[in-house]
């Protein structure tokens, strides 16, 4: 009696593959998933490192001793990023801003570490965060500490109302970019 259900099994089973069904598998929802987890964690970090490039300004140059002239009141303490062209028409990217201890500072959306990947830095309340490698440096940081993933300072004067980045100091750093 005990042998009779194992039987009657079996020939539903032969029967199954007799008609051409296939009986169904645990593992195709599993993989399923599995997939559509991927393409989810990609498409993260895809977004990630687009959304790390924040709007810029363009500066457009006509000449390679254009300065980059900045009036004050544009500048707060959240990050303002501009696109600067240079001599041989290459971009580069730079930053500034007036950070938490009044002072205005500037620097290159790069760094002596990271520069190769090309996707500079964002702004995190009063961090600047390296788009790489995800590092914080504090805003009253930059210009004052130097190598490492800290941004490369510009060195910058306030010539009335404006804040002037000059084109050699500029054309100094074009390694990075």
């Amino acid at each position: 009696m005990s042998n009779q259900p194992q039987t009657d099994n079996r020939e539903r089973k032969r029967a199954q593959f007799a008609d051409g069904a296939q009986p169904k598998s645990k593992a195709t929802p599993l993989l399923i998933i599995v997939v559509i987890a991927l393409v989810a964690v990609a498409l993260f970090f895809v977004f990630r490192s687009r959304s790390g490039q924040p709007a810029a300004t363009v500066i457009n140059n006509s000449t390679v001793s254009s300065d980059i002239r900045i009036p004050l009141s544009e500048l707060s303490s959240q990050a303002k990023f501009y696109d600067y062209t240079l001599a041989d028409n290459r971009k580069m990217r730079v930053f500034a801003l007036k950070s938490s201890d009044g002072v205005y500072r500037a620097a290159l959306d790069a760094c002596d570490t990271c520069y190769h990947a090309k996707k500079g830095y964002h702004q995190e309340g009063d961090d600047m965060v390296c788009n790489n490698c995800g590092l914080h440096f504090h805003s009253a940081q930059v210009n004052e500490v130097h190598g490492g993933c800290n941004p490369v300072g510009l060195p910058r004067a306030i010539e009335g109302d404006t804040l002037v980045i000059k084109a050699s100091d500029l054309q100094a750093r074009q390694q990075y970019f």
